[in-house]
């Protein structure tokens, strides 16, 4: 019985996050109300509240959420990739199609989650912060696995040139989906590709 109970639970809690990622996703933490929250579940606040503490709560959940969604799908397209700078690569090309036909509709969570979070709400502020050092750290093992194989140069900066891609990237969302512009995207996808191919060994 508590099994029945437990796994009804997780069903309940697993819909309430799929049915508000959209939601928190374009609006924000700030910008999601209550009545959004029972407007797209169909349910009571009772019945969210009853599964959740609050809403911070939920938007927590959600942003877990929808960067699992995000990494995971990087993640195939990576393993995929024959060379580490095909697997560089992979990050211009996913992120441009998130500002075109967004995997997470209203844009790159952690984006989103930095800006909406910043010096409001610590919780989601660490969330974003984190998801960004995992990023980080993945493009800093690609970078160092290329110099190991010898397909990238043996004096590269490192850190400069895993935060440049990130900065870029984040940058360049940030424009496109603010100015409603997405060739800027294609612009600065296409410097973030120049930056990778100048650490690429002739």
């Amino acid at each position: 019985m508590m099994d029945k109970l437990q796994s009804k639970a997780e069903r309940t809690k697993a819909f309430i996050i799929e049915s508000t990622a959209e939601i928190f996703n374009k609006k924000g933490f700030a910008g999601t109300s209550l009545s959004d929250l029972t407007q797209a579940t169909g349910l009571t606040k009772g019945s969210i509240y009853g599964n959740f503490e609050n809403k911070e709560e939920v938007a927590l959940a959600v942003f877990d959420y929808n960067y699992a969604r995000l990494a995971k799908n990087t993640r195939n397209l990576i393993d995929k990739a024959d060379t580490f700078h095909d697997k560089l690569m992979v990050y211009a090309r996913i992120y441009k199609n998130i500002a075109k036909v967004p995997l997470n509709k209203g844009g790159c969570p952690i984006l989103n989650t930095a800006i909406d979070a910043d010096d409001t709400n610590p919780s989601l502020k660490d969330r974003a912060a984190k998801a960004l050092i995992r990023w980080e750290n993945g493009i800093t093992r690609l970078i160092e696995q290329g110099i190991n194989a010898g397909e990238f140069k043996s004096d590269v900066n490192i850190r400069q040139t895993a935060l440049s891609i990130i900065a870029l990237i984040e940058g360049g969302v940030m424009i496109a989906r603010t100015t409603n512009d997405y060739s800027s995207m294609e612009h600065i996808v296409n410097t973030v590709e120049v930056l990778i191919n100048q650490i690429k060994k002739q």
